[in-house]
């Protein structure tokens, strides 16, 4: 099944360090309302809702950035319908101007042959998965383990966007693992860099 998709991908003229995503996704929120859930993924402030983000907060060439998919894209004008888009993240204000504004539309499909990729800063182990990733013995499982994993998060993709994929996906990691910390919310994690091939590809309209 081949589904179409919308991303539309807004990066604003000012700085942004890599360590100040998170502060400057809080801000969005702030800006918004939490009670926008597409936004932050929250129901209540200690219940959280377990679907794939549809409105994503990188930062690109050094600038912040929203990434929008699907839904993400129609609920993005309640930040612009704002009469001030300036943001504070940590001690300091920012002027949101935009930078940089991309539409795009997508076909996912399932492919019969295998497209090349690379993945970088990749958190791919939460509390459960980090045991069991540290319970492997060599590296070889290590690169099974991981390939299950992000297996994973291209069906919880898939179902975020609810394409429903009829065939099955291949995937391979093809280069050696590559591992340093990353911090996310404050806190030194595993993040990974690496070459991997999948049948999973999408063709821009």
């Amino acid at each position: 099944m081949v589904r179409k998709i919308r991303i539309l991908t807004v990066i604003f003229d000012t700085e942004l360090k890599p360590y100040e995503v998170p502060a400057f996704r809080g801000a969005v929120v702030d800006k918004v309302g939490t009670e926008n859930a597409v936004f932050h993924n929250h129901l209540s402030h200690n219940t959280f809702l377990y679907r794939y983000p549809l409105v994503q907060y990188k930062q690109i060439s050094n600038r912040p950035a929203l990434v929008c998919i699907e839904y993400g894209v129609d609920e993005i004008h309640k930040f612009f319908e704002k009469s001030d888009w300036s943001v504070k993240i940590g001690e300091q204000w920012h002027d949101m101007k935009i930078y940089r504004l991309l539409l795009n539309q997508f076909n996912m499909q399932v492919w019969e042959t295998m497209f090349d990729y690379h993945i970088r800063n990749w958190i791919a182990l939460n509390q459960d998965n980090y045991i069991k990733y540290q319970q492997t013995a060599s590296e070889t499982e290590r690169i099974t383990f991981l390939e299950r994993t992000l297996t994973g998060n291209i069906i919880a993709f898939a179902k975020g966007i609810e394409w429903d994929i009829e065939k099955q996906i291949q995937l391979r990691i093809t280069s050696q693992l590559n591992v340093k910390p990353v911090t996310l919310k404050g806190k030194k994690v595993l993040g990974f860099n690496l070459n991997f091939k999948t049948n999973v590809f999408c063709l821009t309209l």
